[in-house]
Formats: C-alpha cells, sequence, structure tokens
C-alpha cells in the first residue's frame, strides 16, 4: 500500500515541466478570439441579407438559405466536436476549425453566385461548429477549478455581446462599405488566432489519456457510425425545422412536416443508442449528474432568451418605430456594456465565495425573467431611452447568469470529462437559441392574426370612431392638395396601418410575456442543484 501510495509522485514533476509555461489568461483570450468571431457570424449576415439579395441577383427568400445552412452545418457539427476532438487533438481540431472557418469566410466574401455562397457557408458553419465547445473544454482544462469563474467571465462577454454586436457592425459595414466585407473582416482575426493557438495553447497531459481511449488495443479507431449518422441526420433536421417552420407554415409544408418525423426519430433513436453505446459520440450519461443536467436546462433557458430577444428587438424597433439597422443595433449596446462590466464582478463574487452560486444564479435568472415582463408593458410611444435601460437590465441579469451556471455544470464531473461535457452544454445553449428565434417567429406572426381578428371587430368600417378619424384625416389631406376620392382612400389606409403597427406590438409583447414567465418558472429549479466547495474535488454526484 506504502508502494501505491507514492508512486505518483514522482511523474507529478515530470508531467508538470512537460507543459508549457504560458498565463493562462493568454489561452483563454486566444481561444476566445475566434469564438467571438464565430458567434458574431451567426448575426452579423442578418441585416445584410438585402444587400446580398441585389448583390447576387436572387429573391430574398431565396438568400435567407444563406442564414439556414449555416445553422445546420453548425448543428450538426456541433454535438460531434468532443469526439472529434479526441481523434485528431483538440488542439489541432481547434486549428482545423479556425482555418476552415477562415478560407470559407473569404470564399463567402468573393462568391459569384448564391450556390457558391450557400457550399461555402455550409463548410463555414462546419467550421464553426467545433470552435465555441473546444474553447469551453480548453478554459476548464487550463484553469483550476477555484480559478475557473473568471475564465467564464471572459466566455460569457463573449457569447452575450457578439450576437448584440453583429446587427450594428453587419448595418454598419454594409451602409458604408459592401456586404462583402460582412465575412471578408474574419480573414485578418482568423490568422491572428491561428498564429497564436499555434504558440500558446497545447493540449493537456489528461487529454492525452483521453485520446488514448478512442483506440482500441490494435490502435484501430473507434466510431461509432450508427451515433453519428442519427446525431447528424436528426439535428440537420430539427434546425431545418426550426428555422423554416414559420416561413413554410409549419405543419401546412409536408417539408417541414417530413424534417420533424426525421427529427424525431433520429434524435429519439440516438438517445437510446447512445445510452447503450460503450464509446458514444455523444455522453449522454454525464446527465445523470443532477449538477450537470440542471444546469443544461438552463443552458438551454439562456438560449432561449438571449437569442429571441436579440432577434427580436432590432426587428421590432425596425419594423415599428422606422429605425434603422445601425441604430436598432445600438440599442443593445448598453446590455452589452453592463455584461463587460459586471461579469468579472460575478467571477470574483463566485471565487472569493462571497455569495454561493447557486443564489448567485437563482437571483439572475429571477432579474432576466422580470426584464422580460418589463418589455411586455412597452407601447408604440416607448422611447430609446426606455429600450436602452431595459436591455441594461438584462444585461445586469445575464452578467450573473452565465458565470455560476457553469460553474455549477462543471462541479461534478471529473477532469476526463470537462471535454464531452462542453460539446453538451454548447449543444442545448445552441438549441435552446434556435428555439427562442423559432418561437419568437412563430408567436408574433399568431399573435398578431389575433389581436388584428380581436381589435378588428372593434373598428369595423360603419363604426363613428373610425368614421370620425377617416373624415378628420380626409379634411387635412384635402387641405394639403389630395381630391376627395384620394384623401378617402389614404384616411382608410393610416387607419388600418395604424391598426397593424398597435397588433403587431401586441404580439411582440406577449412574445417577452411568455419568455419572462417561462424563465420565471425555470428559476427555482435552480435550489435543486447539489452543493458544492468551490475549487475542491468533483463530488460523486453520478
Amino acid at each position: 500500500m506504502a508502494a501505491t501510495a507514492t508512486a505518483p509522485s514522482p511523474a507529478a514533476p515530470s508531467r508538470a515541466s512537460s507543459r508549457p509555461v504560458v498565463n493562462p489568461w493568454v489561452i483563454a483570450l486566444t481561444v476566445t478570439l475566434a469564438t467571438f468571431m464565430e458567434l458574431l457570424d451567426t448575426s452579423i449576415a442578418n441585416v445584410s441579407l438585402p444587400y446580398i439579395a441585389g448583390g447576387l441577383g436572387r429573391s430574398y427568400d431565396e438568400v435567407t438559405w444563406i442564414l439556414t445552412t449555416y445553422l445546420v452545418a453548425n448543428a450538426v457539427v456541433l454535438p460531434m466536436s468532443a469526439w472529434l476532438s479526441r481523434v485528431l487533438g483538440r488542439k489541432n481540431y481547434y486549428m482545423l476549425c479556425v482555418a476552415l472557418f477562415t478560407v470559407t469566410s473569404f470564399l463567402c466574401g468573393i462568391a459569384p453566385s448564391l450556390e457558391i455562397m450557400l457550399l461555402a457557408r455550409i463548410l463555414q458553419g462546419i467550421g464553426g461548429g467545433g470552435l465555441a465547445p473546444v474553447e469551453q473544454a480548453i478554459l476548464v482544462d487550463t484553469f483550476p477549478p477555484a480559478q475557473r469563474a473568471s475564465a467564464f467571465a471572459l466566455y460569457t462577454i463573449a457569447i452575450v455581446t457578439a450576437p448584440a454586436i453583429g446587427p450594428v457592425l453587419g448595418g454598419w459595414i454594409t451602409d458604408n462599405y459592401n456586404w462583402r466585407w460582412v465575412f471578408l473582416i474574419n480573414i485578418p482575426i482568423g490568422i491572428l488566432s491561428m498564429y497564436l493557438t499555434g504558440r500558446f495553447v497545447h493540449d493537456p497531459p489528461q487529454f492525452a489519456e483521453e485520446r488514448k481511449r478512442v483506440r482500441d488495443a490494435n490502435g484501430k479507431l473507434r466510431v461509432d457510425g450508427i451515433g453519428i449518422a442519427l446525431v447528424g441526420i436528426g439535428s440537420a433536421a430539427l434546425e431545418m425545422l426550426l428555422d423554416r417552420g414559420q416561413i413554410d407554415d409549419w405543419f401546412g409544408s409536408r417539408f417541414i412536416t417530413w424534417m420533424f418525423v426525421i427529427a424525431i426519430a433520429c434524435l429519439g433513436t440516438a438517445v437510446f443508442w447512445e445510452l447503450h453505446h460503450k464509446d458514444p459520440v455523444i455522453e449522454l450519461r454525464l446527465l445523470k449528474s443532477r449538477n450537470f443536467a440542471l444546469a443544461n436546462l438552463f443552458y438551454f433557458v439562456f438560449g432561449v432568451g438571449l437569442f429571441a430577444s436579440t432577434t427580436m428587438i432590432p426587428q421590432l424597433l425596425q419594423s415599428l418605430y422606422g429605425y434603422r439597422a445601425i441604430d436598432a443595433g445600438l440599442v443593445l449596446g448598453p446590455g452589452a456594456f453592463v455584461i463587460t462590466m459586471l461579469a468579472p464582478v460575478g467571477a470574483q463574487l463566485v471565487q472569493r465565495k462571497i455569495v454561493s452560486p447557486r443564489i448567485l444564479l437563482f437571483g439572475a435568472v429571477v432579474v432576466v425573467g422580470l426584464s422580460f415582463l418589463h418589455y411586455s408593458h412597452f407601447t408604440l410611444e416607448t422611447d430609446y431611452a426606455h429600450y436602452a435601460w431595459a436591455r441594461a437590465l438584462q444585461g445586469l441579469g445575464y452578467a450573473f447568469f452565465f458565470v455560476p451556471l457553469s460553474v455549477i455544470a462543471y462541479s461534478q464531473l471529473k477532469p476526463g470529462e470537462n471535454n464531452k461535457a462542453s460539446s453538451l452544454t454548447n449543444f442545448f445553449r445552441n438549441w435552446g437559441g434556435s428555439f427562442g428565434i423559432a418561437f419568437m417567429n412563430t408567436v408574433t406572426e399568431r399573435r398578431q392574426s389575433f389581436h388584428q381578428s380581436v381589435t378588428g371587430g372593434t373598428l369595423a368600417a360603419p363604426s363613428q370612431w373610425v368614421q370620425e378619424q377617416v373624415r378628420q384625416i380626409a379634411a387635412f389631406l384635402q387641405t394639403h392638395g389630395y381630391s376627395h376620392a384620394d384623401a378617402l382612400n389614404a384616411a382608410y389606409a393610416r387607419i388600418y396601418g395604424e391598426l397593424g403597427s398597435q397588433t403587431r406590438m401586441l404580439a411582440f409583447m406577449d412574445c417577452f410575456h411568455v419568455i419572462g414567465v417561462m424563465t420565471l418558472v425555470a428559476a427555482p429549479l435552480v435550489l435543486l442543484t447539489r452543493k458544492f466547495r468551490i475549487g475542491g474535488p468533483a463530488g460523486g454526484g453520478h
């Protein structure tokens, strides 16, 4: 027993000496750079679609596939990133993803046709899908448990601010330069990321042991081919379902119905298969850990709220208030500023054990939920300042949301499980975002129809109020040169245009209200997480 107890000690110095002496913050900034670039790309192209359509000579509906193809490819690769990094080596896989993303960004920027653009976007999504999960795994292995909260604060700033900055930057670039620069700006960032990664990032010794387990005793690669096929096809079908559902009228479309059937069949079978496979492509057994399972639920909630609001607010301000894309994007700025300033504060509160991660996360979820309910009381008279303050309130919640959530997620996991865990956490966050955007698009359309049917019934053309408003508007227009017939037509158009604006506003407010209630209902689940010691060994939560 004595020999067994002392045997590991000589190995410890050799392992430590073999690891490059690099400041962990250099590594954190290096890997965050590419992740920020990839997350920025998920939203920067949105506002440029009309310009891209004009530049390529295609309709707007056709160029929306530029967004869909990227998201589908991203969704397929993301859950497999842990397995791919074990096969290729984490550093090698990360550099390959950065290189592919950079090269395909160039191809997107010079694409002469929509077909070449879509092919480049598929490859770009494949490259981008591995960046966030691998970065999170690198951060977890680079920083000791007692210091991870600060690393997660940096990661929080990247994943929250990048989608918010995207519309602003995309609008500014397309207004002042050319839509092709939306993609070409990735090239210098990608090259810098490649250089820094090659110089400073290295696979940890324990990851080398994990890589060995991906091969059998004869050195032959273990490939979960059935799992890869099921997860890949199911993820692609589900992303297609969520992204195109509202556009194609959901189950009124045969295509969407088939996507639903394929997604349910493949992903349902994948769950059964992966739980019984010796070395699955997705390690669902990690969800046996209570803290990790609950954390993934909140990653999903996080994705729903963040991506739904980041999409909804600019859309609302542009369609109802007449804001330019860049002005609408600037409304998101105060939230990003608050997160950048306060996320490090949240990290220190957790690291110094001033506030329990459970309590901090519970408070953050409540604040985020209340911010959505605050949005739901806005009207067409609400000004920029109110939207900016509401976004700042939402940022206050998110600033203290992700750091304790990430600490809780990894609190019961062993070091050898970090790589597989990062794929799952990003899998849930990504699907939360896709669900949030699909939910927002569907609810706003359906609720607007509902409000139009209710409100329109009370404002029928023969009603006295409508007739009085029409008379006043027509009289005003006639004094400015309109004929009697044209003035009446314009007056009715003005009344029903106002009706459309009011009902669309009510639909947006309903969407905010529902997301707020959903978030608040989820908040008490935080208290079900097991207590743990910051910086202590992983608990036996499995």
